[in-house]
């Protein structure tokens, strides 16, 4: 039963990795001034974080960083997602996201994964 649970948690990690890009994607839609800034923050924010975490922070990282810092650019990329679905008028779903988002890193330090 654990070793679903933890499964679960993985797969959740991945989920939460996806909706991250999804919020930042979202914020950019909602925010730019003209059509043109918000193609370019839309497409551009989510794009910008995906190849920030294929370079340091993915399983198979071009330049993996230490344990620490790998933790501090969690918590600031994922803070950056939830800061952006807030400042893009949903701030019920910013506060799901980061609660869920804390509790997933906790057990994935916690077991070791």
């Amino acid at each position: 039963m654990v070793k679903l649970i933890k499964s679960i948690n993985l797969g959740l990690a991945f989920l939460l990795e996806l909706c991250m890009l999804v919020a930042l994607g979202y914020w950019g839609f909602h925010t730019g001034q003209s059509t043109d800034a918000r193609i370019a923050l839309g497409l551009g924010a989510p794009v910008l974080a995906a190849i920030f975490w294929s370079l340091f922070m993915a399983p198979k990282a071009v330049r993996p960083v230490s344990t620490p810092l790998h933790l501090v650019f969690v918590v600031l990329i994922f803070g950056m997602a939830a800061l952006a679905l807030a400042s893009a008028g949903r701030p019920a779903l910013a506060w799901i996201f980061a609660v869920v988002s804390i509790l997933n890193q906790v057990l994935l330090r916690v077991w070791k994964q």
